[in-house]
Protein backbone atom coordinates (compact mmCIF):
# COMPACT_ATOMS: atom_id res chain seq x y z
CA UNK A 1 0.00 0.00 0.00
CA UNK A 2 3.16 2.25 0.36
CA UNK A 3 3.87 2.19 -3.08
CA UNK A 4 0.40 3.00 -4.21
CA UNK A 5 0.70 6.13 -1.65
CA UNK A 6 3.52 7.08 -3.06
CA UNK A 7 2.75 6.56 -6.82
CA UNK A 8 -0.72 8.76 -6.34
CA UNK A 9 1.37 11.39 -5.00
CA UNK A 10 4.31 11.43 -7.37
CA UNK A 11 1.17 11.62 -10.47
CA UNK A 12 0.02 14.59 -8.44
CA UNK A 13 3.29 16.74 -8.12
CA UNK A 14 3.07 16.20 -11.78
CA UNK A 15 -0.05 17.12 -12.65
CA UNK A 16 1.33 20.05 -9.99
CA UNK A 17 4.17 21.28 -12.10
CA UNK A 18 2.41 20.64 -15.17
CA UNK A 19 -0.08 22.95 -14.74
CA UNK A 20 2.46 25.72 -12.93
CA UNK A 21 4.02 25.74 -16.31
CA UNK A 22 0.77 25.96 -18.17
CA UNK A 23 -0.47 28.77 -15.57
CA UNK A 24 3.11 30.70 -15.62
CA UNK A 25 3.24 30.04 -20.00
CA UNK A 26 -0.17 31.58 -20.08
CA UNK A 27 0.46 34.94 -18.31
CA UNK A 28 3.88 35.01 -20.26
CA UNK A 29 1.97 34.61 -23.72
CA UNK A 30 -0.60 36.97 -22.59
CA UNK A 31 2.10 39.94 -21.42
CA UNK A 32 3.73 38.84 -24.65
CA UNK A 33 6.80 38.28 -23.11
CA UNK A 34 6.82 35.01 -25.27
CA UNK A 35 5.64 34.44 -29.04
CA UNK A 36 3.49 31.82 -30.18
CA UNK A 37 4.44 31.74 -33.51
CA UNK A 38 7.58 30.88 -32.21
CA UNK A 39 7.68 26.88 -33.34
CA UNK A 40 9.05 25.98 -29.37
CA UNK A 41 7.35 28.23 -27.57
CA UNK A 42 3.84 26.91 -29.58
CA UNK A 43 4.78 23.14 -29.83
CA UNK A 44 5.29 23.45 -25.83
CA UNK A 45 1.68 25.51 -25.20
CA UNK A 46 -0.35 23.10 -27.43
CA UNK A 47 1.52 20.20 -25.76
CA UNK A 48 0.58 21.77 -22.25
CA UNK A 49 -3.44 22.58 -23.71
CA UNK A 50 -3.55 18.97 -24.79
CA UNK A 51 -2.58 17.61 -21.59
CA UNK A 52 -4.37 19.68 -19.56
CA UNK A 53 -7.67 19.84 -20.99
CA UNK A 54 -9.21 16.94 -19.95
CA UNK A 55 -8.92 18.69 -16.52
CA UNK A 56 -10.09 22.08 -17.30
CA UNK A 57 -13.32 21.43 -19.64
CA UNK A 58 -15.76 19.41 -16.63
CA UNK A 59 -14.74 22.61 -14.58
CA UNK A 60 -15.54 25.42 -17.45
CA UNK A 61 -19.09 23.63 -17.67
CA UNK A 62 -19.67 23.63 -14.38
CA UNK A 63 -18.32 27.45 -13.83
CA UNK A 64 -20.01 30.47 -14.83
CA UNK A 65 -19.30 32.55 -18.39
CA UNK A 66 -16.65 34.97 -17.20
CA UNK A 67 -15.27 36.93 -20.38
CA UNK A 68 -11.46 37.34 -20.76
CA UNK A 69 -11.10 35.53 -17.60
CA UNK A 70 -10.33 31.45 -17.22
CA UNK A 71 -11.01 30.16 -13.78
CA UNK A 72 -10.77 26.48 -14.78
CA UNK A 73 -7.29 26.01 -13.77
CA UNK A 74 -7.58 28.43 -10.59
CA UNK A 75 -10.58 25.64 -9.92
CA UNK A 76 -8.30 23.25 -10.59
CA UNK A 77 -5.42 23.77 -8.87
CA UNK A 78 -7.35 24.21 -5.76
CA UNK A 79 -8.76 21.19 -6.39
CA UNK A 80 -5.79 19.56 -6.61
CA UNK A 81 -3.92 20.91 -3.88
CA UNK A 82 -7.01 19.63 -1.51
CA UNK A 83 -6.99 16.06 -3.11
CA UNK A 84 -2.83 15.98 -1.96
CA UNK A 85 -3.71 17.32 1.30
CA UNK A 86 -5.91 14.56 1.98
CA UNK A 87 -4.08 12.01 0.49
CA UNK A 88 -1.35 13.11 3.37
CA UNK A 89 -3.47 13.39 5.74
CA UNK A 90 -4.88 9.99 5.17
CA UNK A 91 -1.05 8.15 4.61
CA UNK A 92 -2.02 6.29 7.43
CA UNK A 93 -4.17 4.18 5.88
CA UNK A 94 -1.28 3.26 3.20
CA UNK A 95 0.69 2.83 5.66
CA UNK A 96 -0.97 0.06 7.96
CA UNK A 97 -1.65 2.17 11.16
Amino acid sequence: MVSLFQALMLILQVIWFIMIAHIIMSWLINFQVLNIRQPMVSQIWYALNRLLEPVYAPIRRILPQTPGLDLAPLVAFILLIIVQQTLANNAGFFYGF
